[in-house]
């Protein structure tokens, strides 16, 4: 990579036009605006159907609070269907749901019905952390739902570093949430769950991926690969 008169990274000469072109227009990616465009998406996939069961478990049952999840994570798939988005956390989540809903029908138990997502959790953990290390970081899969990156960016020794760096602790995060929540369904019950539930998702979650977003802005504006396309300085998140 070429420096400028200032010593930063500048594209090189040969860079390939198509490379050049696709990332048109990513020096005006901001931590803001991808954190407001895909933040709120996540958090609907994310927390959306436990928040569904609860209230349908609360009012009128098991079997409601099983169908209140599914409407959600369906409603969900079809908003990112309408928008031509390929909605891969939705798809995931609508897949998982049904699966999850089947099994808590015949099994009719609220705990075995919310052990599931537990333990799909945990199983999330390890693929992150394995994805790491044999370099194809799941975290950035994730991200390339909030920002279409090129193939060439995705391929490149940035992209699998920052992205392992990401995926390594969102891993760590699932495991020990998996285990927190695990023993709180367990010992306290399907209240005590949805509180701690709660309490270790939507914060957490959100200071998590708002670091993986700033981290990731940063690490790219600094690499020598892809600093040139990212001039603007990543403001500190809030």
């Amino acid at each position: 990579m070429a420096q400028g008169e200032g010593g930063e990274a500048v594209p090189p000469d040969d860079a390939a036009s198509g490379v050049e072109v696709a990332m048109a227009g990513v020096e005006h990616v901001t931590f803001k605006a991808i954190l407001l465009g895909g933040g709120p998406r996540f958090a609907r996939d994310a927390f959306g159907p436990v928040l569904a069961f609860y209230i349908g478990w609360s009012l009128a049952g098991l079997v409601v609070g099983i169908a209140a999840a599914t409407a959600v994570s369906l409603v969900a798939w079809q908003y990112e269907r309408r928008r031509d988005r390929a909605g891969l956390v939705a798809r995931l989540s609508l897949g998982f749901v049904i699966v999850q809903a089947v099994i808590g029908l015949v099994s009719q138990s609220a705990t075995v019905y919310l052990a599931q997502p537990v333990l799909l959790a945990a199983a999330f953990g390890f693929a992150f952390l394995f994805s790491a290390a044999i370099g194809r970081p799941l975290a950035g899969v994730f991200a390339s739902e909030i920002y279409p990156f090129p193939p060439e960016v995705r391929e490149s020794k940035t992209f699998v570093h920052v992205f392992g760096r990401i995926s390594i602790l969102w891993g760590v995060y699932q495991l020990l949430r998996s285990g927190i929540r695990l023993v709180a369904l367990l010992g306290g019950g399907v209240e005590i769950f949805l509180v701690v539930n709660l309490v270790t998702g939507v914060p957490l979650t959100a200071g998590l991926m708002s670091w993986s977003i700033w981290y990731g802005l940063r690490a790219f504006r600094r690499s020598d690969e892809w600093g040139w396309a990212l001039t603007d300085p990543p403001p500190e998140p809030s």
